[in-house]
C-alpha cells in the first residue's frame, strides 16, 4: 500500500510486474490488463462488425478532450500524431522560421527532439546548443538568446539521467522575447503534472508508451491555437476546415482547421487511441500528483540505499530538479545490465551507468530487490561507473 494510493491493487493490472522486478517504464510500460481489454473491444468490432465507425470516431474525439484535460488545454488544441518524432517535426517545420534565425536547444537532450530542429539548417536555420547543467532555468538559457533567436526547444524531463528543467520560468522567458516554445513531454507525461498554458508552450509533443501505458504508434501535440500563424507542412482533406463532401480537391478551397486538426494527417490509430481511452481512466483514478508523489517516495528509497553502498547517482537528487521516476546509477552498464537481466530485474543501459525508471505500480519491495541484486554482486572501486 502507498501513502498516496493502493499500488496494491494498481500492480495487480499490470501481470509483467508480477514475473519480473520491471524497473524500465521510461523505456516503455508494461501492458495493464485495461489497455489490453480496451484494444480487445476494438478489435472484437471489427471482427464481429466491421467496425462502427461513427462510434469508434466518437470515441477518438472523447479521448481527445481527455488528453486535453490531462493537459490544461482545449480539446481543438489537440492532435493526434504517430510518435514524439512526428510531433516535434511538426512543430520544428510549422514555425515560420527563415535563413539567419537561431533556434537554442539543451545539449544531450534526446536526438529526435535535435534532429527536427537540427534538419533546418538546410533551410539556413540556426541551432545552437546550450550546456545542460544540473539546474536548467530562465536564467541558465538568457545569456545565451540574442537577436537572432527565434524559438527554443527542449524536454521537461531528459530520458538519460532524469533531470527536470524548469519549463515554466522559460516559458515565461520566451513570452518576454517573443520567442516560440517547444517541448517534448515524453518521459514527463502521466507521471509529472503538465500544464500548458502555465508553460506558455507554443508546442508539446509527445508519444504515449511510456507514462500513458499504451502499446508504441500514438503520438500527441498541443498547438496554441492563438497562433494562427503557425501552418502545416503537410495537408490532407482532414486539415481542412471544410473538407469537400464530394471529396473532390478544389485549389481555391485550402482554408486550414481553426483548431489543431490542421496538422493531423487523416486516419487515426485506433486501437492506440482505445488504449489511451482506458490508460487516462486508470491515471485520472489515481490522480497525477499522486503517481508522481509515489515515484518520488520511491526515489527518496533509491537514492538513501545507493548512499549506504556509496554508489553515485548521475544526475540531480533534489526533488525540484528530478523527476519522480528517471534515476541513473553510476554502474557500467557492460558490466551490470546482464547481472540485471539474469536476476530478474528490467533497466536500462544509459550514457552513464544503468537507468531505473519507476511507473504507477512499482513498490518499495522492487527497490529492495534491485539493491539486493547489486549487494549479491558486490560493488567495488573498479565497479562504479566513472
Amino acid at each position: 500500500m502507498s501513502g498516496h494510493y493502493d499500488v496494491d491493487a494498481v500492480r495487480k493490472q499490470f501481470p509483467a510486474a508480477e514475473q519480473i522486478t520491471y524497473l524500465d517504464s521510461g523505456f516503455q510500460t508494461p501492458l495493464a490488463r485495461p489497455v489490453k481489454a480496451a484494444i480487445e473491444l476494438f478489435l472484437r468490432e471489427g471482427l464481429e462488425t466491421a467496425g462502427p465507425k461513427r462510434v469508434w470516431l466518437d470515441r477518438v474525439e472523447q479521448t481527445r478532450a481527455r488528453v486535453a484535460r490531462l493537459l490544461g488545454a482545449s480539446a481543438d488544441e489537440i492532435a493526434f500524431t504517430k510518435n514524439t518524432s512526428e510531433s516535434m517535426n511538426i512543430a520544428a517545420n510549422a514555425l515560420p522560421l527563415r535563413a539567419g534565425d537561431k533556434v537554442l536547444m539543451i545539449h544531450g537532450d534526446h536526438p529526435n527532439n535535435a534532429y527536427a530542429f537540427l534538419n533546418l539548417q538546410r533551410k539556413g536555420v540556426a541551432v545552437e546548443f546550450v550546456p545542460m547543467t544540473e539546474i536548467v532555468d530562465a536564467d541558465s538559457i538568457r545569456p545565451y538568446v540574442d537577436t537572432n533567436t527565434r524559438a527554443i526547444s527542449m524536454s521537461q524531463v531528459t530520458f538519460h539521467a532524469g533531470h527536470r528543467f524548469d519549463v515554466e520560468s522559460i516559458g515565461a522567458l520566451c513570452q518576454e522575447k517573443n520567442l516560440y516554445f517547444v517541448v517534448d513531454v515524453m518521459q514527463a507525461i502521466g507521471v509529472v503534472p503538465i500544464d500548458a498554458k502555465a508553460m506558455r508552450a507554443t508546442f508539446i509533443g509527445s508519444g504515449s508508451h511510456k507514462g500513458l501505458l499504451v502499446p508504441q504508434g500514438l503520438g500527441l501535440l498541443y498547438w496554441e491555437k492563438s497562433r494562427t500563424e503557425l501552418e502545416p507542412a503537410y495537408l490532407a482533406a482532414a486539415s481542412l476546415a471544410d473538407i469537400p463532401a464530394d471529396l473532390i480537391a478544389r485549389p481555391d478551397e485550402l482554408a486550414l482547421s481553426t483548431s489543431a486538426r490542421r496538422f493531423e494527417l487523416g486516419n487515426f490509430n485506433l486501437p492506440a487511441i482505445h488504449a489511451l481511452g482506458a490508460s487516462l481512466d486508470m491515471i485520472e483514478a489515481i490522480g497525477v500528483q499522486n503517481i508522481q508523489k509515489h515515484c518520488f517516495d520511491l526515489g527518496d528509497h533509491l537514492i538513501a540505499e545507493l548512499d549506504r553502498l556509496e554508489i553515485r547517482l548521475v544526475g540531480p537528487r533534489d526533488r525540484q530538479h528530478r523527476a519522480p521516476h528517471i534515476y541513473v546509477i553510476a554502474l557500467p552498464a557492460a558490466e551490470w545490465l546482464g547481472h540485471f537481466e539474469q536476476n530478474g530485474v528490467r533497466v536500462s543501459p544509459e550514457r552513464d551507468g544503468i537507468r531505473v525508471s519507476f511507473g504507477m505500480f512499482n513498490t518499495s519491495a522492487d527497490v529492495d530487490c534491485l539493491i539486493d541484486v547489486i549487494r549479491r554482486r558486490g560493488v567495488t572501486p573498479s565497479s562504479r561507473a566513472a
